[in-house]
């Protein structure tokens, strides 16, 4: 009786078995599963072969050397010691251009003129005032006619008192040097006797004026020193 017992147990246990290999080999075969479940099937060899992390073929790993230290090989990458090296900065064309401008030959020809041109004299003064038939440039007495010993005839000067202002031109030689040098401030020009009542509302007077010569002219001078002549030339 037990034999027959353990004869059957043995049946069974040897029918679930091949059930059992039967169902495994349905898994694995069975058509319509997707690579999720065949890979369920794999065996734990494949499995542990397949989670082995794979290593990058362009990353190269250090070599050792005959000392036995590791040596880095360089593959592209930057090194810490390279990453620390100054960086020399090229500027644009662009930016060359911009920060070296350029003169243009007019700019600096008028550079160098401006450069070149004296001060013209300019201050204060005693004025007078005269009126002849004949200058000595040959021209008539006229409003604008001013006469100095000191600058050349056709001189440009304006002339201001007390706020009011006229431009004159020299056209004749004066005042004489005694008359010159009898005034507290030298008497370095004379304004016609129109120009002098249109200025103080006398036509003849001696006043304090503040001169400023515009132009120089080109013609014949009168006198080249004598008192008040550093005056005159803004000295």
């Amino acid at each position: 009786m037990q034999k027959r017992a353990r004869q059957a147990i043995v049946t069974v246990t040897a029918g679930l078995t091949l059930i059992g290999s039967v169902t495994a080999a349905a898994v694995v075969m069975s058509p319509g599963q997707g690579a999720d479940k065949a890979h369920i099937a794999q065996s734990p060899a494949a499995a542990e072969a397949s989670s082995t992390p794979q290593v990058d073929p362009s990353t190269e790993s250090p070599s050792t050397g005959e000392s036995g230290t590791e040596t880095p090989t360089t593959t592209g990458t930057v090194t810490a010691a390279q990453a620390d090296q100054p960086v020399k900065f090229v500027p644009e064309a662009s930016e060359t251009s911009a920060a070296t401008p350029t003169e243009s030959p007019a700019v600096k020809s008028t550079a160098k003129t401006a450069e070149a041109k004296p001060k013209l004299p300019s201050g204060r003064a005693t004025a007078t005032s005269f009126w002849d038939a004949q200058t000595a440039s040959g021209k008539a007495m006229r409003y604008e006619t001013i006469a100095s010993p000191y600058w050349p005839l056709g001189t440009k000067v304006k002339v201001t008192y007390n706020g009011k202002t006229a431009i004159g031109v020299v056209e004749d030689f004066g005042p004489a040097e005694w008359a010159v040098r009898q005034h507290d401030i030298p008497a370095i020009l004379d304004l016609s006797e129109k120009m002098m009542a249109d200025l103080t509302g006398t036509r003849s007077n001696s006043v304090h004026v503040n001169f400023e010569v515009l132009k120089w002219g080109t013609g014949r001078v009168y006198r080249t020193s004598g008192t008040g002549y550093k005056l005159a030339m803004g000295r």
